[in-house]
């Protein structure tokens, strides 16, 4: 856990020191793990072309609804990339053209790598070493690549290393931009006067992962967020048909048919409502995650008659944070 923690906190501290750097990293560990899939996957058709498919069994496999259910979070949760685009299309250079440019090819990109990597992990581990490994990869390379094994730990590593740096690098900007539209606390909105980065964003995302590390068992941890992350993002794609309805007329550089949210809604009604049934403690605390905001909007946001010492307090509070971590509003620091 000491090494989580840390590996979060240098992470941090390159998303609040230089936006540059930290597409920087993200750039280098990225091709780092392809470059580690593309030598598995390498390997795995090796494998194949030797007849190695015994593996390949549906033997023993859970054909009960709700296990196919949460069997989605973890599988999901490999994908999850896709969603975070959507956090930084203000700092993408034609997001009209890119965004949809982006997802098509990074969604194409991963399945197939992803699917073809799963194939090569099963010409070596049956079902249940991968069930029981704790890192697959490695557990494949220890297996085939003899002395060289030792260098799929450290992609490994990076890989993980890039997953973190890229969630704090995209979902700081949702904070940020959440805070902009009045739906967050005031601080957010603030960026670092000469980095020019959203400091007090990035601390809040880091802040909540380290809370994350708390929970050690990853697959409890994988159905909890799991759960509140698609539960959320479900209800995000009904904002679309809702908003075809009531408002037919706003602009919409970026449109879609209506039956792809359709199509999302139905699988997201599926990969909520079902676990709810099969899992109900890990989706409640899933659920309880989402309403840990509900206190914070309403004290913060929702309550606009706030008495006048109360407003002090908070207005002494946001400008004690500003002078810590040295941020202005978003106009200022274009002034500076």
């Amino acid at each position: 856990m000491q090494n989580r923690i840390e590996a979060d906190g240098v992470l941090t501290f390159v998303n609040c020191y230089d936006v540059k750097w930290a597409t920087r990293v993200q750039d280098v560990f990225t091709y780092a793990k392809l470059l580690a899939l593309f030598v598995i996957i390498a390997a795995g058709g090796y494998q194949l072309c030797n007849g190695h498919t015994e593996h390949f069994t549906f033997i023993n496999t859970k054909t009960e609804v709700t296990s196919l259910a949460l069997s989605f979070y973890s599988g999901l949760f490999a994908y999850n990339g896709w969603n975070y685009l959507n956090f930084i299309i203000e700092e993408l250079k034609d997001p009209v053209r890119n965004l949809p440019l982006a997802i098509a090819i990074s969604c194409t990109l991963v399945t197939i790598v992803y699917v073809l990597t799963n194939v090569a992990f099963y010409t070596t581990l049956s079902p249940a070493e991968v069930l029981g490994s704790e890192a697959v990869a490695v557990s494949f390379a220890n297996k085939l690549f003899g002395p060289f094994a030792l260098s799929i730990p450290i992609f490994v590593a990076l890989s993980t290393f890039g997953a973190v740096n890229g969630i704090l690098l995209t979902s700081s900007r949702l904070f940020y931009a959440g805070a902009c539209h009045g739906q967050m606390p005031e601080i957010l909105t603030m960026i670092q006067a000469k980095r020019l980065t959203p400091t007090p964003a990035v601390l809040a995302m880091a802040l909540l992962s380290m809370l994350y590390l708390t929970v050690s068992d990853i697959f409890a941890l994988i159905n909890y967020v799991g759960f509140a992350t698609w539960l959320s993002i479900g209800v995000s794609v009904l904002c679309l048909p809702w908003l075809r309805w009531k408002a037919p007329n706003l602009e919409r550089p970026i449109k879609v048919n209506l039956i792809w949210p359709i199509i999302y809604l139905l699988a997201t009604i599926f990969v909520t409502a079902v676990p709810m049934i099969a899992s109900p403690v890990e989706t409640g605390i899933g659920l309880l995650m989402i309403l840990t905001s509900v206190p914070v909007y309403v004290a913060l946001i929702m309550w606009k008659n706030k008495p006048w010492w109360y407003q002090k307090i908070i207005s002494k509070i946001t400008v004690a944070l500003q002078m810590i971590f040295v941020v202005v509003g978003k106009s200022k620091a274009a002034e500076l």
